[in-house]
């Protein structure tokens, strides 16, 4: 039988997709699960998005489109990023994927050799060093503690940057831990990426309208322009508008760098979903109503989720400042046995434990670089939300 390529080993599958893929396994048998795992908007797509892709397909507009965006939603995402922070891109700086994720894997195949580092703020989403493996990078860590509202501490990037540095990834507002960093947050980050001009920053902003506590969205770019040849920023519509489904992220920065990745694109997915870039632009250009409407319900949440956790002994739970997540420490659940007779050793105990007995589903902190926490989700209705938070209490009641 014919083999596979070695870099296969290097992909492996996402602890959040494993754990989700298990709750609806259970689901199917039969048990009643509270996923509490993918962050994915429970929100509909506003409808005139929908109405937008309609009329696309309509008119016509369904042949192969540009490998790095329709003119239409490269347009849109310049008046964006004009409106919201006063950066004017060209279309040339401008590239649409399918997906945020595409737009940094294509950011990493353009310029990651094997064994150049990339490094990324602990806790972090699973899918940067992922795909840094699966190109040959070398994933390093610098921590985010939580004696600092997991955000990253200057001195600690400064000393963890090396001249193998390739990239510095940042992702505020955070997943998991839904930590957001302030402009004075940001300066003080790019005071010290001025003295590292070999090193791409790129900044992760598809959380940049999630953020709650009268906090306006910011991003390096804006706050430090001396950087501006160096800063690949990334967002999309899929949490701020509800349309993960719809994959369409898209990227903006030095024209050479979106140059080289337009042509990675073009090699492996060519162009995007021409109807799906119609609903985009129209998202992007449209009322913001939804927007606000969804951060108040998320921020609701928040305050559910957070004060429930807080109210059961041995779980002590940071209240995040953006995103749909947090992040609890269950360092106080550890080294016991549950109901069901599991040894609780690590947060992967506490959250399988969790999962097979109370049929919550989270995903254990290690899967993100930093233990001992679980992530979160709170992108679902408040009773399913206040479900959980019960049943983890009496899963945490019954360990002995």
């Amino acid at each position: 039988m014919p083999g596979f390529a070695k870099r296969l080993e290097r992909a492996r599958v996402a602890p959040t997709i494993a754990l989700t893929v298990r709750a609806r396994e259970l689901r199917a048998s039969g048990a009643d699960v509270v996923t509490l795992t993918i962050g994915e908007p429970d929100f509909a797509t506003p409808p005139h998005a929908i109405a937008a892709a309609h009329a696309a397909a309509l008119a016509g507009d369904t042949k192969y489109p540009p490998q790095d965006g329709t003119r239409a939603l490269k347009q849109a995402v310049q008046r964006k990023y004009a409106r919201e922070h006063g950066l004017d891109y060209g279309l040339d700086q401008i590239v649409v994927g399918n997906g945020g994720k595409q737009v940094i894997y294509d950011a990493l195949l353009a310029t990651v050799e094997e064994g150049d580092e990339v490094l990324i703020p602990t806790p972090f989403w699973s899918a940067y060093a992922l795909m840094t493996h699966a190109v040959g990078g070398t994933p390093t860590f610098v921590s985010c503690p939580q004696n600092n509202g997991f955000r990253l501490r200057p001195e600690d990037l400064d000393a963890a940057i090396t001249p193998r540095t390739r990239w510095l990834f940042l992702n505020f507002p955070n997943n998991p831990s839904g930590a957001a960093c302030s402009p004075a947050d940001l300066a003080a980050l790019g005071e010290v990426m001025l003295k590292h001009p070999h090193v791409w920053i790129l900044s992760d902003d598809m959380y940049e309208h999630l953020r709650y506590d009268d906090q306006e969205p910011s991003t390096l770019a804006a706050v430090e322009p001396r950087l501006a040849d160096r800063v690949l920023t990334v967002s999309g519509v899929s949490k701020t508008y509800a349309m993960t489904g719809w994959r369409i992220g898209f990227g903006v920065g030095p024209k050479n760098l979106l140059r080289a990745m337009a042509n990675t694109q073009g090699q492996v997915t060519a162009g995007v979903s021409t109807v799906g870039q119609a609903a985009a632009a129209a998202a992007l250009d449209g009322p913001q109503d939804v927007v606000a409407a969804s951060r108040a319900s998320y921020r609701r949440r928040r305050d559910i989720v957070v004060d429930r956790l807080n109210d059961i002994p041995g779980l002590s739970c940071h209240r995040p400042e953006g995103a749909f997540y947090v992040f609890p420490n269950v360092a106080g659940c550890l080294d016991k046995i549950s109901a069901g007779g599991r040894k609780i050793s690590t947060d992967e105990d506490f959250a399988v434990a969790l999962l097979e007995e109370e049929h919550v589903a989270t995903v254990f902190g290690a899967a993100f670089g930093m233990s001992p926490y679980l992530r979160i989700s709170y992108a679902t209705d408040e009773a399913a939300l206040e479900e959980g938070c019960r049943r983890i209490a009496r899963f945490v009641a019954g360990l002995r």
